[in-house]
């Protein structure tokens, strides 16, 4: 993956990320548990992508903004009714390169993992503490890490078998670097296709230090949007405000 970029994930699953990750369930639960943080004020969703939370979230009348790298994904949620109305700033969302300040900024389904270094991932969280308004929440959806999964550093599974086409997924774990490079593979007949994913992993705790290098302490923490109560494994949904403390 050597010429791994900003934008490829995005550019190159664009046309299947909405069916292969639809969770139409979820998406209420997490639109609901996000708009009671927003209130009346502004929100700012970190890599918006196709806008399966952000057209839903504004939907419920919250002013939301989204920054992205992928022009394909941006323009999927362009497609999509109300999509034309959210305002995106294309680049690196570790920068956080917006006017203003917000209520609620929030990332969603490990998408901060997509931040291959941790100095990355800390330049965001405190970029992100930059851009808070004062009362203002950050919200991070992620799986906590299972190591388990991988024997002698690799990873191999069937995601999807049908009568023309399977989806395969096969992943290299560098527990030095918390990296894991994926490939997802769709073999048919007309040939196989890949969508690259490469990520960079860290530890509830370890987010929870960014967060506190940043200005930022955790308010509260579940196992999900519904509020289910955070067992150490599965995801974690992280809430994260000022430090008194630090201001």
């Amino acid at each position: 993956m050597d010429e791994y970029g900003l934008s490829t994930y995005g550019e190159r699953i664009a046309d299947v990320y909405d069916a292969w990750y639809p969770f139409p369930a979820e998406t209420d639960d997490a639109v609901e548990f996000l708009a009671s943080l927003a209130g009346s004020g502004r929100a700012l969703e970190l890599a918006v992508g196709t806008g399966r939370i952000a057209l839903p979230l504004s939907a419920r009348g919250v002013e939301v903004r989204g920054i992205d790298a992928s022009e394909a994904m941006v323009a999927r949620m362009r497609e999509k009714p109300g999509g034309a109305s959210i305002p995106v700033a294309f680049g690196d969302f570790a920068d956080v390169a917006v006017e203003g300040t917000y209520s609620l900024i929030y990332v969603v389904f490990n998408t901060l993992f997509a931040l291959l270094t941790q100095e990355d991932q800390l330049r965001c969280v405190r970029n992100v503490s930059a851009r808070l308004a004062e009362e203002g929440v950050f919200v991070l959806e992620a799986f906590v890490p299972d190591l388990t999964r991988f024997d002698r550093g690799q990873h191999t599974s069937t995601v999807e078998a049908g009568v023309d086409s399977v989806r395969l997924e096969a992943s290299v774990h560098d527990p030095i670097e918390q990296r894991v490079d994926s490939q997802h593979i769709v073999i048919g007949e007309g040939g196989a296709k890949l969508y690259p994913v490469r990520i960079r992993y860290a530890w509830p705790s370890e987010l929870d230090l960014m967060a506190r290098i940043a200005g930022l302490r955790l308010r509260e923490r579940w196992g999900g949007w519904k509020r289910e109560p955070y067992t150490g494994d599965g995801k974690h949904v992280s809430v994260y405000e000022r430090d008194p403390a630090r201001r």
